[in-house]
């Protein structure tokens, strides 16, 4: 079952883990991953992947500072690297990454599902959706860097990517599922962990449902009008303090955005916010029209979990004890080898017995 949602300290660290350390983290990773999926299942490892608690383990479990930011690129990394000498065989698979690599993500998929026989549109719409609406639903100061996407032959998916804050110095790392996904754009999360809780504009809340629907509303009206509305608003000269901030809203610059959304008429929210070109400056105008116009205001709750078992990579609580890591790889790999052998063992014992019970 998942954990509670709750938040963890997640301070930004430089630099890289060293090589002799992310190769034991790939070879461990694999020999956990391979015996959980023999043992439960490719979906239960996604569930898993998408608990905060569990993903914070495992970083630890795999050597890694339990406070850092680079645990979540790391970790992630090194299941990449992991799953993808076994991926095929396990059938699951990893797409994304840090930096130039998450902006890959569409083509890695595509790549994958072409090779593997998946419908790579519902996993494509899934990705770009999800680090969507974390860069532009949920606006809390965190810009997305980090975005991975794990996903089974099922096309079932998990997403676990993070952002950046430079200003506090702290990332916020964000967990998505796709069994426990009742909308894209309502509560989609099953956690987002972060050290800082404040007022921000989180138009994916329940809260906000009221505020979506007239946004789109808005969103389908000649932008001619919205901007004559909108310069009513400027001409009052609201403080800059106000919730969503009007200071670096233009009219001119969302003329064209606007003009797009009228031509397109978007459904429901989830599609308007998937309009290419609707960014953070198009949500937070469209909420404020809402809110002054219309009197109908946006949530701004903000929707923002430890264990050692091989020390860390900063030599916190205790230096990485290499002859200690290297034997529990050995250990799990030799318990799924055993297990591999005994469902083998199984398998051929089944087999024998079909075949006696059709000769008689």
């Amino acid at each position: 079952m998942l954990m509670k949602r709750g938040f963890a300290d997640l301070p930004l660290h430089g630099g890289k883990a060293p090589r002799w350390l992310f190769e034991r983290m790939k070879n461990l990773s694999r020999e956990i991953i391979v015996y959980y999926v023999s043992e439960f299942g490719t979906q239960a490892f996604l569930e898993r992947i998408s608990d905060p608690f569990w993903f914070q383990s495992l970083g630890c479990i795999l050597g890694f500072d339990w406070h850092s930011s680079g645990l979540t690129t790391t970790v992630t990394g090194a299941i990449k690297e992991a799953i993808k000498e076994v991926g095929s065989d396990l059938g699951l698979f990893v797409a994304g990454g840090k930096g130039k690599t998450a902006l890959k993500t569409p083509q890695e998929i595509l790549e994958i599902s072409d090779r593997e026989g998946l419908n790579a549109d519902r996993l494509i719409y899934a990705s770009k959706m999800a680090a969507k609406v974390d860069n532009s639903a949920v606006q809390d100061g965190f810009q997305i860097y980090h975005h991975v996407i794990i996903f089974n032959k099922d096309g079932s998916w998990a997403v676990v990517q993070q952002g950046m804050n430079e200003k506090t110095g702290y990332a916020r790392r964000y967990h998505w599922y796709s069994k426990k996904l009742q909308s894209f754009v309502l509560e989609p999360h099953t956690a987002i962990c972060s050290d800082w809780k404040g007022r921000v504009l989180n138009m994916v809340a329940e809260g906000s449902k009221e505020v979506q629907d007239i946004s789109v509303e808005l969103a389908r009206e000649n932008p001619k009008n919205l901007e004559k509305e909108f310069r009513k608003i400027l001409y009052l000269k609201m403080p800059t303090s106000h919730p969503i901030g009007l200071s670096d809203l233009k009219p001119e610059s969302l003329r064209k955005v606007l003009l797009t959304t009228y031509e397109i008429q978007p459904k429901n929210y989830e599609a308007l916010l998937g309009i290419k070109g609707v960014g953070p400056k198009t949500v937070r105008a469209l909420a404020l029209l809402s809110e002054l116009i219309y009197g109908k205001s946006p949530s701004y709750e903000d929707p923002a979990k430890f264990s050692f078992a091989h020390g860390g990579k900063d030599r916190y609580p205790y230096p990485v004890d290499l002859e200690v890591y290297d034997k529990t790889i050995e250990i799990l790999s030799r318990a799924v080898r055993s297990a591999k052998i005994e469902r083998q063992e199984k398998e051929k014992a089944l087999k024998r017995i079909f075949r006696f019970t059709e000769k008689l």
